[in-house]
């Protein structure tokens, strides 16, 4: 990032850890320097992570986006977004823009959002518990190629992840032996798993990113692969969704 970096040009830094849909994890105290020194900002998308399992603010950064859609609201029955920052003046040329532009919540959004928030440590917990539960499954199934998840010790940033999140999140991704064809299957054979492109609700969805969320950027160098398929898991029994995913793989 510190190459990429244009002197006197570069105004702002985004990152996003965990990504979607790979999991890859970014240091966000590295990168938050590594954008102060060029007088640039830190912005980390935290939607994956949410509040309740990393502050980013905390590390350095200087602005932190929620797609409040997710795990804020958490049942699947809102859609919004915040920014948290940590500087007043950047808050108030925000509040400004939001103003001049439009882009305002209504109460009734803000009250779903409001009342998600309060059940998010709970929730959260039950995700990372049955995310864990899912992964282990995952990781020793035959029809499985690779599993993306920073909980992982082999994960790359398994590492940097254990140190700035609390736990590893309720999102992951693998891969299956038998190309597209096997992955489009998996997801339709799936009936707790709902087939869906959000994330962060109460349910378990699982979706193909090649075909749904990132189709958009099929032949680029962001493009995902063919067979991947990606988990939302929710806090249903543990045991519903194994036996699942156990029917789906096969």
């Amino acid at each position: 990032m510190r190459a990429a970096i244009r002197p006197g040009q570069t105004k702002l830094v985004w990152l996003e850890t965990p990504t979607n849909p790979l999991l890859n994890i970014g240091d966000i105290e590295a990168l938050a320097s590594v954008a102060h020194d060029a007088g640039a900002l830190l912005v980390v998308d935290n939607t994956f992570a949410s509040p309740y399992l990393q502050q980013p603010l905390t590390l350095g950064a200087d602005v932190v986006v929620h797609s409040t859609t997710k795990y804020a609201g958490g049942h699947s029955d809102v859609v919004g977004g915040a920014l948290v920052v940590r500087d007043l003046e950047l808050a108030e040329r925000l509040t400004f823009h939001q103003n001049a532009i439009g882009a305002v919540a209504g109460p009734f959004d803000c009250f779903l959002t409001h009342r998600g928030l309060k059940t998010l440590g709970v929730r959260m917990d039950r995700h990372c518990d049955n995310t864990e539960r899912v992964v282990e499954f995952l990781n020793g199934h035959p029809a499985v190629s690779e599993v993306f998840y920073p909980g992982l010790e082999n994960h790359p940033g398994h590492a940097v992840a254990a140190r700035q999140m609390r736990r590893f999140g309720g999102m992951v991704s693998f891969r299956v032996t038998g190309g597209e064809e096997q992955a489009l299957r998996i997801c339709e054979r799936a009936e707790v798993f709902t087939l869906g492109e959000s994330l962060g609700g109460v349910e378990s969805l699982i979706e193909h990113p090649g075909l749904m969320t990132h189709a958009s950027v099929s032949g680029t160098d962001l493009e995902v692969p063919a067979d991947l398929v990606r988990l939302s898991v929710g806090i249903e029994t543990a045991d519903d969704l194994l036996a699942d995913l156990d029917r789906a793989l096969g």
